[in-house]
C-alpha cells in the first residue's frame, strides 16, 4: 500500500459531494455496531470474531510485523481484527475514488465512538451507489427500522441509483453438532467457529424491499490451481448491462455465502455470476448434488423501482483476500456503468 499524501482523520463529519454529471458517487455502510462486535466475550466459541491474537496465531508469520503485532501499536483484542477489515478496504476506496473523482464515504451503523448513524437522507443524498456490507452478527441485533427501509425505497425511486448489498455468511445455522462440524471441515478455516451467522441488518432490508434472496452456508470455492480460485460460471446472455465486462474471477475466499433465490417473479433476480464448489471437502450443500453457488446477482429495474440492485459478498471488495486486474474489472463496473 503506498503512503497516503494526507494525514488520516476519524473525529469529523462527512463533507458532502456534489453531483458530477457522469460521475458517481460511492458510499460504503457496514451494518455492525463496532462496539457491539469489539465488546463480544472471547471466552465464547461462536458468533463472534476472532481477537487479533488469535489471528496471529493461526495465519503466523503473515502478522507479527510491529504495526500489527506491537501492542503499543496495535489493538490484539477482537477490536483489533475489525481494523483490519478498515486497512483491507481502502485499495478498494483509493481505486474508486481515483475511478469516480469522488472520494468514498465510509459509515458504520454505531461506530467506535458510539455514534449510529441509520441509512437516511445524510448517507443517501449525495449518494449514487451504496454498498451495504452485512457483517453484522445475528445476536447483536442490528435490524432495518420503518423509516430506514422507506427511505431506501425512495432512494431506489431516483433514476441511476444502484444498491449492492453483501450480507456475509451464515455458518452452523443447523442445530445438528455433527453437520456443523462437517461445515467447519468444509471451509478449513481456524478463524470461523462452528457457528457464525452475519447479516441481520441486510436480511431485514431485505425483507422490506421485496429482495427475494437469502444468504445461505459459507462455502469454500474451488480452486484451479494453490491460491488461484477458480473462474466464474458467467451467464453472459442476461448480463446486459456487462458488469461482468472484462471478469473471469473474483478474489479467493474460504467460506462464501450463497445467495439462494428463494421466490418473486421469474427473472426479476438474474443469477449472473455461480462459483464452483470444493468438492473434495463434504458439505451438506454439495451432498445434495450442487456443484456451484450463486455468488453475484442482478435485480434489474422495475415499473417500482428507478434503480439497480446488486449482490455480491463483501469479501469481494478487500484485499485481505488478494485483487489482480479482473477483479478491479469488476469494481470498475459497478462503481462506473
Amino acid at each position: 500500500m503506498t503512503q497516503p499524501s494526507t494525514a488520516r482523520v476519524y473525529n469529523t463529519r462527512h463533507q458532502a459531494r456534489p453531483y458530477t454529471p457522469g460521475r458517481r458517487r460511492v458510499s460504503v455502510y457496514v451494518a455492525w455496531s463496532y462496539p457491539a462486535e469489539a465488546g463480544a466475550d472471547p471466552r465464547e466459541l461462536d458468533n463472534r470474531f476472532s481477537t487479533m491474537t488469535e489471528v496471529r496465531r493461526v495465519t503466523w508469520p503473515a502478522y507479527e510485523k510491529p504495526e500489527f503485532a506491537d501492542p503499543r501499536r496495535f489493538q490484539q483484542t477482537i477490536a483489533g481484527t475489525l481494523e483490519l477489515f478498515f486497512w483491507a478496504w481502502v485499495p478498494f476506496q483509493d481505486f474508486t475514488a481515483e475511478t469516480t473523482g469522488h472520494p468514498v464515504a465510509m459509515y458504520q451503523r454505531v461506530d467506535q465512538a458510539g455514534f449510529m448513524t441509520p441509512l437516511d437522507e445524510r448517507v443517501l443524498a449525495d449518494t449514487d451507489t451504496l454498498f451495504v456490507f452485512g457483517l453484522d452478527h445475528l445476536v447483536t441485533g442490528q435490524e432495518a427500522t420503518a423509516g430506514e427501509i422507506e427511505a431506501i425505497r425512495d432512494w431506489l425511486g431516483r433514476d441511476d441509483t444502484r444498491l449492492v448489498l453483501g450480507p456475509h455468511h451464515d455458518v452452523g445455522a443447523d442445530d445438528d453438532l455433527t453437520v456443523r462440524d462437517l461445515e467447519y471441515l468444509h471451509h478449513g478455516d481456524a478463524l470461523v467457529p462452528r457457528q457464525q451467522r452475519f447479516g441481520r441488518y441486510t436480511r431485514s432490508l431485505m425483507t422490506g424491499l421485496d429482495v427475494p434472496v437469502e444468504n445461505r452456508y459459507g462455502l469454500r470455492p474451488a480452486v484451479r490451481e494453490p491460491g488461484r480460485i477458480a473462474a466464474l460460471n458467467i451467464d453472459r446472455d442476461l448480463d446486459e448491462r456487462g458488469w461482468l465486462e472484462g471478469v473471469s474471477t473474483f478474489n479467493f475466499h474460504p467460506h462464501l455465502p450463497h445467495y439462494a433465490v428463494t421466490g418473486g417473479d421469474p427473472g426479476s433476480v438474474r443469477v449472473l455470476g455461480r462459483q464452483p464448489i470444493d468438492r473434495a471437502r463434504p458439505h451438506p450443500y454439495s451432498q445434495a448434488g450442487n456443484t456451484e453457488f450463486n455468488t453475484f446477482l442482478w435485480l434489474p429495474p422495475t415499473d417500482a423501482r428507478a434503480g439497480d440492485i446488486l449482490m455480491a459478498d463483501s469479501t469481494i471488495f478487500s484485499t485481505l483476500f488478494g485483487a489482480d486486474d479482473s477483479l478491479r474489472n469488476f469494481w470498475r463496473n459497478v462503481v462506473t456503468k
